[in-house]
């Protein structure tokens, strides 16, 4: 790995430059790159607030730049580009490269979930003439965020027939918006004296619904009344959802955050923005020595479990199958491509925030603008639960991002003992690859809006594909 590497003092040189604000090094055509590719972001999020949404739009363009359905392709050659669905909720893009797929691969790999609020399997309830739906909130949030807002739904409804429905509700302009309400504050001492994790408690996460009763209804009209107009619009019945996956997010599309229009605010940017950069950076080359994989994944936010969590063999197994169909299979060869891996497990990261200053040690924050961010380890208290680079993967990196020009940074996760966190890095470690996490830096991350900035997504972009070239 390290033999391709140029490490010459010229180039060593530019590690000064790195350490600055990207913003300062932009040419007027790189910063039209800037504000370009993060228009296509800013679409991106805005219409795939699932991760079943994030992988039919990943697919859907993967197939404009050429790829194909893994499972449907019987011989593979170098330069081919194929994708594997698990389940439409992971996705793996390979390109693959000219050398035997045992010499191990470029790993890009992240998630597509994000912290949320799940529709239960019977949620349809009337209580006082209002009709209202029960949740049960995904992933680490604060519960109070959440109330107030404009809320949307998406998601399929799976009806006994195998017949898919799929949801959208409180996106178009002339789309309803549901939400979850919360106390005036003339009524609420005694819950301003709680603490803030029981302000809102996870069982008053009710979504409300409707308030139109249906005319000769004998008994909660409300609810017969909204039950007649999802037969109307989507044509399923109350017992469909049951076989349902319905998730509540904030309404609306990404914009624009600060008066230089600098920044991103949107829903899910945890971990999507660094699913879109890698997916980029992977569709900006057509040819490779060891294969490039853009992994994408589901269920990370809740331990990566279940059949697309990370923790599923869903990989291993599209390795196998890709190794079947490029003549190369065996147990042993699949081991080695899996041990001879270099990964990021690209993430984000906290950025620092002058508001609340004392969670964070200031010479080991990443901040906005300067570039991709890069955590040695993640965990928490004395770093449990942590993937911990080795300092030499770590220097071929930095060798790596120099030598074409990234900005980058690394970062710890707030002060020792104050919180902490993890990725799927350890998960891929386990095979005895060399993993490390990377991403961009977010404001508000696990709020309803996150907030990044244009900068560091096109850095990523660009340390990503520096990445995939130089490892």
């Amino acid at each position: 790995m390290a033999e391709k590497l140029n490490t010459s003092s010229t180039e060593s040189n530019k590690t000064t430059e790195t350490n600055k604000n990207a913003w300062l090094k932009y040419t007027d055509e790189q910063l039209k790159e800037v504000m370009e590719l993060n228009e296509g972001y800013k679409k991106f999020i805005s219409d795939c607030k699932t991760e079943r949404e994030c992988a039919l739009e990943v697919i859907r363009q993967a197939k404009e730049q050429g790829y194909k359905d893994l499972m449907e392709v019987t011989s593979l050659k170098p330069g081919d580009k194929v994708y594997y669905n698990n389940m439409d909720k992971a996705v793996a893009l390979f390109l693959i490269g000219s050398e035997p797929l045992e010499a191990g691969m470029k790993l890009l790999g992240a998630h597509i979930d994000s912290p949320r609020i799940d529709i239960k399997q019977v949620p349809l309830y009337e209580d006082t003439e209002l009709a209202l739906l029960d949740t049960h909130y995904y992933g680490g949030i604060k519960k109070y965020q959440w109330v107030t807002l404009p809320l949307a739904i998406h998601g399929v409804v799976v009806k006994k027939d195998g017949t898919k429905v799929n949801v959208v509700i409180g996106e178009d302009d002339n789309d309803p918006v549901v939400g979850i309400t919360d106390l005036l504050i003339h009524l609420s001492a005694d819950q301003m004296d709680k603490k803030a994790a029981k302000v809102i408690e996870g069982e008053d996460l009710n979504v409300l619904f409707g308030s139109m009763p249906l005319k000769g209804a004998e008994k909660e009209a409300v609810k017969a009344n909204i039950l007649k107009l999802i037969k109307e619009k989507y044509d399923f019945e109350e017992a469909d959802f049951i076989s349902a996956e319905l998730e509540v997010v904030p309404a609306g599309k990404a914009r624009d955050f600060g008066f230089d229009r600098s920044m991103v605010m949107g829903y899910g940017q945890d971990d999507r923005v660094c699913s879109y950069t890698s997916m980029k950076a992977l569709f900006n080359l057509t040819s490779i020595d060891r294969t490039a994989v853009c992994l994408l994944v589901d269920k990370e936010e809740v331990g990566s479990i279940g059949a697309t969590g990370m923790h599923s063999k869903f990989f291993e197994n599209a390795v196998a199958e890709l190794m079947d169909r490029l003549g190369q299979y065996s147990e042993l060869k699949l081991r080695r491509a899996l041990q001879n891996s270099h990964m990021l497990s690209s993430d984000v990261s906290a950025a620092f925030d002058p508001n609340y200053p004392s969670v964070m040690e200031k010479k080991n924050s990443a901040y906005f603008g300067r570039g991709i961010v890069f955590n040695k380890y993640t965990g928490a208290r004395g770093k449990s639960g942590c993937n911990d680079a080795n300092p030499e993967y770590m220097a071929a990196l930095r060798a790596a991002m120099e030598k074409h020009g990234v900005n980058y940074q690394t970062s710890e996760l707030g002060k020792v003992d104050q919180g902490g966190g993890g990725t799927i890095a350890y998960i891929m470690a386990q095979y005895n690859m060399q993993v490390i996490d990377s991403g961009v830096a977010v404001l508000n991350m696990h709020a309803p809006w996150e907030i990044t900035s244009k900068a560091d997504i096109y850095e990523a972009v660009c340390g990503y594909e520096a990445f995939l070239k130089e490892m």
